[in-house]
């Protein structure tokens, strides 16, 4: 991952969490994640850039076999005292993972995408590492909230200085380039602002606004498909053979 987090990010990430509004739509950001991937209980899943922890509990919530990686042991300490040996963690880059083909049925990016140098190359390694599904969740960049982020970045000390944001196009386009023409499908949460939170929930659960390209956070799910190597059989004549007369039996 091209950003690693600090302990400043930290306190500032907290700080941001603990404001009602953002909690609310982290609520619903992770029911988006949940509904598109249906994970069943006792399956695995690598969350790649799992910070502080906050994206593996809906996880581990739901019984599956929960790893994290992220590339700062700032944000994995965190998350060690947040899960305990409720999962696994390891450091590591997203474009580099420690693990074996086909480890887990699923692999997860928690707007964790934005802050990786090389995006082609970790979205390749979790379609190596995942067997059934991965799930992409990104701060949308045709979103207006997301480009007042980007506007706050650049004048701040905001780790959204160091973001680099993508839209829904995009994000299929790495995936066709690497995978070929596979099931991908996504959905948006749209953070209406200055609104009560029983409207929001009202806006969020109808399907139009799921659809909305312009939401702030879209979720967007890739179903792996098996690909087989083959090559040509080959095929040589016959060699003829001398019959002796015997006749078995």
């Amino acid at each position: 991952m091209g950003y690693v987090f600090n302990g400043k990010d930290i306190k500032e990430y907290d700080r941001w969490f603990e404001k009602p509004r953002n909690r609310f739509m982290y609520i619903i950001e992770k029911n988006l994640m949940l509904d598109m991937l249906r994970p069943a209980r006792g399956e695995s899943v690598l969350d790649i850039g799992c910070g502080t922890g906050e994206s593996l509990i809906p996880f581990v919530e739901t019984g599956l076999s929960v790893t994290g990686i992220d590339p700062s042991q700032h944000m994995l300490d965190c998350a060690l005292k947040k899960l305990g040996n409720r999962v696994e963690l390891r450091r590591s880059f997203a474009e580099e993972l420690p693990f074996d083909d086909n480890s887990f049925n699923y692999a997860s990016f928690f707007t964790s995408l934005e802050f990786v140098n090389d995006p082609k190359k970790a979205l390749e390694e979790a379609c190596r590492v995942a067997k059934d599904k991965i799930f992409i969740g990104i701060l949308n960049s045709h979103s207006i909230n997301v480009f007042g982020m980007r506007i706050k970045g650049l004048f701040s000390g905001s780790v959204y200085r160091s973001a680099n944001f993508y839209n829904i196009w995009e994000v299929k386009a790495i995936v066709r380039e690497i995978l070929g023409d596979v099931p991908v499908s996504w959905a948006t949460v749209y953070r209406v602002p200055l609104i009560t939170r029983a409207t929001a929930e009202k806006i969020e659960q109808t399907g139009y606004a799921k659809k909305y390209p312009f939401g702030t956070f879209a979720g967007i799910v890739v179903t792996l498909v098996p690909r087989f190597r083959t090559r040509p059989l080959a095929i040589y004549p016959a060699k003829q053979t001398q019959t002796t007369g015997a006749i078995a039996g």
